[in-house]
């Protein structure tokens, strides 16, 4: 993961902060006399239109998803223009279809939608949309971009390949490394597309390879139940990626009743825990892969954009893009102190 672009260089490659900031209007070096192509209303910090937010998220039974709202409400919050209608919350595809439903019939101006289930969410997506409330479909998508304005959301595959070429440096000069991985959902795309750009990464290292692989379920038991097992299978290796800093509790619970510390260990996501323990540098976790809940208040800033018909700053054009890929930057202790407001727990 780069270091963090500037606050002017918008949500691009940004983790850490949200887009407010990042949406302000640019200077331009054009004679104010003259137009230039950039002389766009820009979304700013400055009051304008009022803009009424629907916000919809499934459960917050994670400690990533209810981020995703913490980071929805305070950045709302920001903003005297914007009022913030968030719905409870759901799993349940029905319930959460009923809740952006309520949003529609309220009349909304912008809807920001965290679908439980992208595929089963299109069509109430499809219906805002129809209805003339925009959507911005904040990270798991739905099936068309009919369903959406903007999509703001991770990059797994950026995750899995960042994690392997961080551990790939680290074991440049080792002959024989081996490595394991500790994966989420294997019946979710976003855990093969983690686990395929972590083996996309590791084929730049010869010297490295990939030994064992256990799916874990998400969950800090989960992560220690399946953590156990990979060390009592595994009495010596060089590296694990844990693809989730909430299983990863459990990993690492598992790895202090094992009392192993030989070897390096990078998660994923960006919990507080992580970040504490990367900052102590006194355990086996070296580094995590940002997946950022700040997209929840990235999204804020976008539907307010889109509410106020204004565009991004920093950016030619006079709307805010269809699609935004956050990047997935790794974080250890040479920038951990830069990201640990970020950190969720």
């Amino acid at each position: 993961m780069p270091e963090l672009t500037s606050r002017r260089g918008l949500l691009f490659g940004t983790a850490a902060v949200g887009a407010g900031a990042l949406l302000a209007g640019c200077t331009s070096n054009e004679p104010k006399d003259e137009p230039a192509a950039n002389d766009q209303p820009a979304a700013d910090d400055k009051p304008g239109k009022q803009v009424t937010i629907g916000f919809a998220g499934p459960q917050a039974d994670h400690g990533w998803l209810n981020a995703i709202n913490d980071n929805a409400k305070s950045r709302a919050q920001k903003y005297s223009d914007v009022t913030l209608e968030i719905t409870e919350g759901s799993n349940d595809t029905a319930a959460q279809i009923g809740q952006i439903e309520t949003l529609i019939n309220k009349k909304v101006d912008v809807l920001v939608v965290l679908p439980a289930d992208g595929k089963a969410l299109t069509q109430v997506g499809l219906k805002a949309m129809r209805a003339g409330i925009p959507v911005i479909n904040l990270d798991r998508i739905f099936n068309t971009p009919q369903a959406y304005r903007c999509w703001i959301g991770g990059d797994n595959y950026g995750m899995g390949l960042n994690a392997g070429h961080y551990i790939g440096e680290k074991l440049k000069g080792k002959s024989g490394a081996t490595v394991i991985e500790l994966a989420g959902l294997d019946n979710l795309e976003l855990t093969r597309q983690r686990t395929q750009g972590f083996d996309d990464a590791l084929k730049n290292y010869p010297n490295i390879k990939k030994v064992a692989r256990q799916a874990a379920e998400f969950t800090v038991e989960s992560g220690q139940a399946k953590m156990a097992q990979l060390l009592q299978a595994q009495p010596k290796f060089d590296a694990l990626w844990n693809h989730d800093d909430d299983q990863g509790v459990g990993a690492m619970r598992a790895i202090d009743q094992a009392g192993r510390d030989d070897f390096l260990m990078v998660g994923g996501a960006g919990a507080l825990y992580a970040f504490e323990a990367i900052k102590q540098d006194n355990g086996v976790m070296k580094a995590t892969v940002l997946y950022p809940p700040t997209m929840a208040a990235s999204a804020v800033d976008l539907a307010r954009a889109l509410g106020q018909s204004k565009g991004v700053g920093g950016m030619a054009e006079f709307e805010i893009p269809a699609s935004i890929t956050l990047y997935s930057a790794v974080v250890d202790k040479t920038n951990v102190d830069q990201y640990m407001s970020t950190g969720f727990k």
